[in-house]
């Protein structure tokens, strides 16, 4: 069998960041590297700089990269948060996103995260999905989306939106089926002993 070659997995931090939004795909994706790592799968957190980042629900968390010290990026999570609101317009975000999308990285998203990524131009055309509460910001910002409030998680190639908060597990499960097999993502699903059943 060919060696695979290397997966490098960033995971974007910025202030007021959802921390599950961003927590749930790594335990995922950094359980699936730590337990096979013949797969070579990389995980590490990336910021705009190395300073704490504290999130929505006030956990403060050290990036593992900046913008500028981090490798190639295979494939790039984007959480969602209030704190996307704030980065709408903003140029120095999209020109970063842009260059991370131009350099052939998977682009995925959690929540809101969508939202930055229509703001920078990454939806245009394509289905996709947010949080349910944001629907209609993410159908404001570009009428050519096509919005799927009912999607858990959108995959359109070299784009993935998943829905709010918990459908990251799902969207980053979904990353391990596509990126290495079913077997493998059934493996991760029942390392991390999801298999939810809500009380309520």
């Amino acid at each position: 069998m060919p060696e695979r070659e290397p997966v490098r997995i960033g995971i974007a931090l910025f202030p007021d960041a959802e921390e599950l939004d961003w927590a749930g795909p790594w335990e995922v994706l950094s359980y699936w590297a730590r337990t096979h790592p013949e797969d070579g799968v990389e995980v590490f957190t990336v910021a705009r700089t190395l300073d704490p980042v504290t999130c929505a629900k006030g956990l403060r968390v050290l990036p593992d990269h900046s913008w500028e010290t981090a490798p190639p990026i295979d494939v790039l999570v984007y959480p969602g948060g209030f704190g996307t609101r704030r980065q709408l317009g903003d140029e120095s975000i999209r020109s970063w996103i842009q260059g991370v999308a131009s350099s052939g990285a998977l682009m995925t998203s959690v929540c809101t995260g969508a939202l930055v990524f229509a703001d920078s131009g990454l939806l245009k055309g394509r289905p996709a999905t947010t949080h349910w509460g944001s629907l209609d910001l993410l159908r404001s910002l570009d009428q050519s989306i096509e919005v799927r409030p009912d999607d858990r998680f959108v995959d359109d190639g070299e784009v993935i939106t998943a829905a709010g908060v918990s459908a990251g597990i799902d969207m980053a499960l979904h990353l391990v089926r596509r990126l290495h097999s079913v077997e493998r993502a059934r493996e991760v699903r029942r390392g991390i002993q999801y298999d939810p059943e809500p009380p309520i």
